[in-house]
């Protein structure tokens, strides 16, 4: 089989529906073979009722379980159940652009490439505050870079999970994802992607950006909330505390001495910004803030767990 498209659900049964439209509009090249697996990671929503019901009439459309709970375990469960040569990600929440299978197959071929990301534009449920400039599109999984084609090197941002692809003799080579990272229910963790896009680097592998291989990327309403971005700032650098963990010898309660006055200078450039500078720096300034708090907590949560 040429291609597999791996989509991880939970409880998004009807913008799952909507992602679904889309893939079965993918216009394919003559002769493509190509599937669509859905992993259920442990939704309590009508989503099993709509795989059923959509596998029944397309062919295509494998849905397999994932009982262990977490973006990452699910997506490698979509790995090990998918027959495709190439692997393709997308969200459930993600709309693809009719030529989006075509672009990546060619792309990874034209471009002699290991992996891919590729362009993700957001549907605004609706029209963004002010104060969100393109600064913030990376929490939402935005990103628009019409540059390119051009090759990764190490240090550069990643591409985002809504829109990457991977030979299979990616995994084989590096492994799947890191299950110590990535969303997990409600939790808004990530990082997972990045992660594995680093190995993959490192191990000498070619990653190129495809600026026409494009998604379009639901983004609702509450996600253009401020508590939004301080919650995905938090439990992100919580996440990534307990999984990479800090350096440093002088500690109090797992902490590096160091941190806390980065955290107090933080603070300070906060407060001045209330007074001198723009809306959306001043909101950077203090999400950094949060930053510091989750990896204060993430780095005091491994210390207690070490104690148990």
């Amino acid at each position: 089989m040429d291609a597999s498209i791996i989509v991880c659900t939970y409880n998004r049964a009807d913008s799952l529906a909507e992602t679904l439209d889309a893939l079965a509009a993918l216009c394919t090249p003559p002769g493509c073979d190509w599937e669509v697996v859905v992993v259920d990671n442990n939704s309590s929503d009508h989503t099993a009722a709509l795989l059923r019901e959509r596998a029944a009439g397309w062919s295509r459309l494998r849905a397999v379980s994932e009982p262990r709970q977490g973006l990452s375990h699910a997506r490698n469960q979509g790995i090990a159940s998918a027959r495709g040569e190439v692997l393709l990600f997308t969200d459930d929440d993600v709309l693809p652009e009719p030529d989006w299978l075509e672009q990546v197959l060619d792309g990874l071929e034209r471009e002699r490439a290991d992996a891919c990301g590729g362009y993700i534009a957001p549907i605004w449920e609706r029209p963004p505050p002010p104060w969100l400039s393109a600064r913030f599109h990376g929490f939402l999984a935005v990103r628009m870079d019409e540059r390119g084609p051009f090759v990764f090197t190490p240090g550069d941002s990643p591409p985002y999970g809504a829109n990457m692809a991977f030979r299979r003799a990616v995994f084989e080579r590096v492994g799947g994802f890191d299950v110590n990272r990535g969303r997990k229910g409600a939790v808004l963790a990530s990082g997972e992607d990045g992660e594995l896009f680093e190995r993959v680097l490192a191990a000498g592998m070619r990653v190129v950006w495809l600026p026409r291989a494009r998604v379009h990327h639901k983004v609702e309403a509450f996600r253009l909330e401020r508590r939004y971005f301080r919650r995905w700032r938090y439990q992100n650098s919580r996440n990534l505390a307990q999984a990479r963990g800090l350096p440093g010898g002088r500690r109090l309660l797992g902490v590096p001495l160091y941190v806390l006055p980065q955290l107090a200078r933080a603070v300070g450039r906060w407060l001045l910004a209330l007074a001198t500078a723009p809306a959306d720096e001043t909101f950077r300034r203090e999400i950094l803030i949060h930053h510091f708090l989750g990896t204060i907590h993430g780095l005091y949560d491994t210390r207690a767990r070490g104690h148990d």
